[in-house]
C-alpha cells in the first residue's frame, strides 16, 4: 500500500508538537488510516490489534531522528557559527526555543531556519519510511 507523505508528515507534526509521549499516532501499515492519541484527551479509539508490530507502526517524536536541539547546533554551526556559546546557553534552560527563535529573527534569519528546519524533517521522515518499508507517494 502507498501512503500519502503529507499524511505521515501530519502525523509526524502531531507527535511532535509537545514533550515526547504528549501525542501519539500510529500508522496502519495495511490501510494507511493513522489513530492518534493525546495525554490531553480527544484521542481516537485504537484498534483492539494496535500492538501487532506488523500491522501499525508509531510515528517518531522530532527528538526519536534528531531533529530537536541537535538540528538548532547544526544550523548555528552552518549559519553563524560565531554564536555558538551563545545558542548553548540558551539551551540550558526554559523557553530555549522562544528565546532562540527571537535571536534568529533579530538577525534576519528566522525564515531560514524554518525553511532548513522543514528541509530537513522532511528528508529524516523519508528515510524514516524507508527503513519501515513505508511505501510513500508525494
Amino acid at each position: 500500500m502507498t501512503i500519502l507523505f503529507d499524511d505521515i508528515e501530519n502525523a509526524f507534526l502531531f507527535v511532535s508538537m509537545n514533550k515526547k509521549f504528549m501525542h501519539h499516532a500510529y500508522l496502519c501499515k495495511k490501510t494507511g488510516q493513522t489513530f492518534y492519541t493525546s495525554e490531553l484527551g480527544d484521542s481516537d479509539e485504537l484498534p483492539d490489534d494496535i500492538d501487532d508490530t506488523e500491522r501499525y507502526i508509531s510515528i517518531p517524536h522530532k527528538n526519536d531522528l534528531e531533529l530537536g536541539k541537535s538540528l538548532v547546533f547544526e544550523f548555528t554551526s552552518e549559519y553563524i557559527p560565531e554564536e555558538l556559546d551563545r545558542i548553548y546557553a540558551f539551551f540550558r534552560s526554559r523557553g530555549a526555543y522562544s528565546r532562540y527563535k527571537a535571536f534568529l529573527d533579530g538577525k534576519g534569519l528566522l525564515d531560514t531556519w524554518y525553511k532548513f528546519e522543514d528541509e530537513r524533517q522532511k528528508a529524516a521522515l523519508r528515510e524514516w519510511c524507508q527503513e519501515n518499508g513505508i511505501e510513500i507517494n508525494g
